[in-house]
């Protein structure tokens, strides 16, 4: 069977790095081989391009800057770990992909979308998520978590109240725009209740790809 490609986005505070080990955990229980990485990272090198584009020091870089890091970070990524994982019929759970660009640059910075686009398609090789669940929350609850969970707050995170709303803004703009692949999923809800939302998703996709009945 081919692998399957589930991306989990969102703004900040919204839950990602709390849902995706339990889902990854949960998938492991049933059997599946599921590799969890994350962006920008999950490589030597993407690691170090997140460290400097994280760095609340550079407040200074500019936008166009800001977008080629994270594609290169991307690039090494894609082929690295999520390409040879597909290939090799794994469950790859990623934290953020590529919808985090258009949300962020794109919709949050300004940035074209087309061009953001242009700059995706060759850094990713045209790898496209099979699901991608957007944790929507209000701007000032995912923030106040993020204060509150003693969270380390980066060089977005940083950014004034406006810019995270036209985040938020900008996915549910590509959630309404691409129906069949994103999967919005209220995050003001109990991790277990966003958890199970999570995995009765999953599991209908899953049956259909192997095409055998629920007996979980």
């Amino acid at each position: 069977m081919p692998g399957l490609f589930i991306t989990l986005e969102g703004p900040e505070g919204s839950g990602k790095s709390t849902q995706i080990p339990l889902l990854a955990a949960w998938l492991k229980s049933l059997g599946w081989d599921v590799l969890v990485t994350r962006e920008p990272g999950g490589t030597a090198i993407g690691e170090r391009v997140r460290a400097l584009v994280h760095d609340p020091q550079h407040a200074e870089m500019a936008a166009t800057a800001e977008i080629l890091l994270y594609s290169a970070s991307r690039a090494q990524l894609v082929a690295e770990v999520i390409r040879p994982a597909l290939v090799a019929g794994k469950i790859v759970l990623c934290d953020r992909y590529y919808d985090s660009t258009y949300a962020y640059q794109g919709y949050g910075r300004g940035l074209s979308l087309e061009a953001l686009r242009q700059i995706t398609e060759f850094a990713t090789t045209g790898l496209r998520p099979d699901v991608t669940f957007l944790l929507d929350l209000p701007v000032e609850e995912g923030l106040r978590r993020r204060v509150i969970g003693g969270e380390e707050m980066n060089r977005l995170d940083r950014e004034a109240v406006a810019f995270h709303r036209r985040v938020r803004c900008g996915y549910q703009t590509l959630a309404a725009a691409e129906p069949g692949r994103w999967v919005t999923v209220d995050a003001l809800a109990a991790v277990d209740e966003v958890q199970q939302q999570l995995r009765a998703y999953v599991r209908a996709r899953l049956l259909g790809l192997t095409g055998e009945e629920d007996s979980h």
